[in-house]
């Protein structure tokens, strides 16, 4: 078990029944978890070659800005559809019941840069899926995807089996 999964809240039933909800409010809320946390994904990029974090809206933004200083690199965000000011290239995924659109800047990443996408947990991995596809519109190279949790039941390493994946916590089921 890794030191972070003691401030992981496991809540039972959660949206719907048989679901076991990850929570994670549990260790930004403790100024221990949220320094075990930062650090051990901080770690997973300790030898990683890379010029810019990229955050997803909203949780990856809570992980990727303290990865970003704490590595002295450039920190850039995802957002939801119609949430950025400037030019934007936009990508829509599936979503359980419908579909969503993430936006980012077209000059928030420079062709050639090499990016790590930062988010809090990994599901399905239709976010992400979208977000590598902004980067690569753009001329950026994911160079990894990093996560405090992954959900292996639901198979989002395998969407993104081309990719470098690090989770710092595991869960095998959904």
């Amino acid at each position: 078990m890794h030191e972070v999964e003691k401030y992981i809240r496991s809540i039972p039933d959660f949206p719907e029944p048989g679901i076991i909800f990850r929570d994670i409010t549990t260790v930004t809320q403790d100024p221990e978890g949220l320094k075990i946390a930062i650090d051990s994904m901080a770690e997973k990029l300790k030898d990683l070659d890379f010029d810019v974090v990229v955050g997803l809206e909203a949780r990856g933004f809570i992980f990727g800005m303290p990865i970003a200083y704490l590595l002295g690199k450039s920190f850039v965000l995802i957002r939801k559809k119609g949430k950025l000011p400037c030019e934007t290239i936009s990508e829509s995924y599936d979503l359980e019941y419908g579909q969503a659109e993430i936006e980012i800047h077209t000059d928030a990443i420079k062709p050639g840069q090499k990016v790590v996408l930062v988010d809090d947990l990994i599901a399905t991995g239709g976010t992400i899926e979208a977000a590598i596809k902004l980067i690569e519109r753009l001329g950026g190279k994911v160079v990894d995807n990093l996560f405090l949790v992954e959900l292996a039941g639901l198979k989002g390493r395998e969407k993104l089996s081309d990719y470098r994946v690090d989770a710092v916590v595991t869960y095998e089921g959904k």
